[in-house]
Parts: C-alpha cells; sequence; structure tokens
C-alpha cells in the first residue's frame, strides 16, 4: 500500500491490501521433505558412529546438502496479487510488476517473459506431460462418447438429478498459467502494477551451501 499523505491521516480504505495467491508443487515438497529425511538418517548416523575424518565429512557433506536439496524443492514457490508477481526459485527471487509482464509461456516449462525480453522460469509450477496427455485423451474420449453422454444427462435432469458436468479436465499446472495470464491482462494498466522488475540472489542458500563445499574440499584435499 502507498503511504498516505499529510492531508490524510487514516490509510486509504478504499483499496485493500493486496493478498497472494500462493503456488507451490506439492510433489516438489513431498520429495524434498523424503530427501532430507534421507540425508538427515545418514549424515546423523555417520556423525555419530564414525570414526576419524568420517564425522567432520559428513558435517560438510550435510552443511552442502541440506541447502541445496532445500532450495530446489522446499524453497521454490510463485506469489501473485493485484500489483505483482513475485518467484522465488532456487537460487533467485524475482519481482515482476503486471506492467512490466509482457507474456507467460507454457511448453516443456513454464516461464514469465518480461518487457525487455528476459525469461524466468516458474519453478514452483512445473509442466506435467503426464497430466497433459490425460486430458488429451479425456478430450479425445469425449468427443467420441458425447451422443451417450447426452442421452445420460437428459435422464438425469428428467428425474430431478443435478446434470454433471463431463469436460475434460485441463492440467493443474495449466489452470495456474491461466489464472496468471488473467492478472496480467486485468492489472497491467492498473496504477498499482506499475515499476521495475527486480532480481535477488538467495544468499541465504548459497552461503551455506559454499561454506559446506569449501570445508569438504579443504578435507578431501587434506587427506
Amino acid at each position: 500500500m502507498t503511504t498516505p499523505d499529510h492531508q490524510s491521516p487514516l490509510p486509504d480504505a478504499s483499496r485493500p491490501e493486496a493478498r497472494d495467491r500462493i503456488y507451490r508443487s506439492p510433489a516438489g515438497i513431498a520429495g524434498g521433505v523424503l530427501l532430507l529425511l534421507i540425508v538427515g538418517w545418514l549424515g546423523f548416523d555417520a556423525l555419530v558412529s564414525g570414526h576419524g575424518r568420517t564425522p567432520w565429512l559428513a558435517l560438510a557433506g550435510l552443511i552442502l546438502i541440506v541447502p541445496v536439496v532445500a532450495a530446489f524443492t522446499l524453497r521454490p514457490a510463485v506469489y501473485a496479487n493485484e500489483d505483482r508477481l513475485r518467484i522465488r526459485n532456487p537460487l533467485r527471487v524475482i519481482v515482476l510488476p503486471w506492467s512490466k509482464v509482457a507474456s507467460l509461456r507454457s511448453h516443456y516449462s513454464n516461464e514469465v517473459v518480461d518487457a525487455s525480453g528476459t525469461k524466468y522460469q516458474l519453478w514452483a509450477v512445473p509442466v506435467s506431460l503426464r497430466a497433459r496427455k490425460k486430458a488429451a485423451r479425456q478430450a479425445q474420449g469425449a468427443g467420441r462418447g458425447g451422443g451417450s453422454r447426452s442421452l445420460s444427462l437428459g435422464r438425469a435432469s428428467a428425474f430431478g438429478g443435478s446434470p454433471a458436468t463431463d469436460a475434460p479436465v485441463r492440467p493443474e499446472t495449466d489452470r495456474i498459467m491461466d489464472d496468471l495470464r488473467e492478472l496480467a491482462e486485468n492489472r497491467a494498466a492498473a496504477e498499482g502494477a506499475q515499476g521495475e522488475v527486480t532480481v535477488r540472489w538467495a544468499y541465504e542458500v548459497i552461503g551455506p551451501a559454499l561454506a559446506g563445499l569449501v570445508v569438504l574440499a579443504i578435507l578431501l584435499a587434506v587427506g
């Protein structure tokens, strides 16, 4: 929200604070939790029962591996509100006001293109080719069996039942991209959606991982 001027001591109640829609990958989170449990179990076992340099190597390995695994599985998220799109990727955070979003593309990955032509991948919204193929098969089946479904829907209506929709279900990530495209189209000219694209490196991930890598390299070099 903008800061109220000196003539308006109270905040502007006509424009409620924009709330984020948050998109994340449940499969990525589940996989990350599983990997962290395995890495933690192996690392803890090496710390407790290891001999010689083994505990130190295990500690350095944990410092390196844990941030990397978390960055690529638990960290990715996409935040969208009426003013901007914020992309939290493994190693960067990108903030794009809707006025700077040129397009949102879906092919083998989902990505946003800003006004300068720079592309940013949406790690938290991965493309599922399997889900697309399933939706395509459903669409083909709907085309072949349209007559029988129309008859069944007519019977349901005649007996007072509520007609069910038999339309093929689009993959979840494609529907998310549709939502983001709608926001981009509707809010590009809004006053609150103006500004510049900002990119920030995730030093909270890069720092610990580099530290673990350095310690591990020193231990291996010393022998």
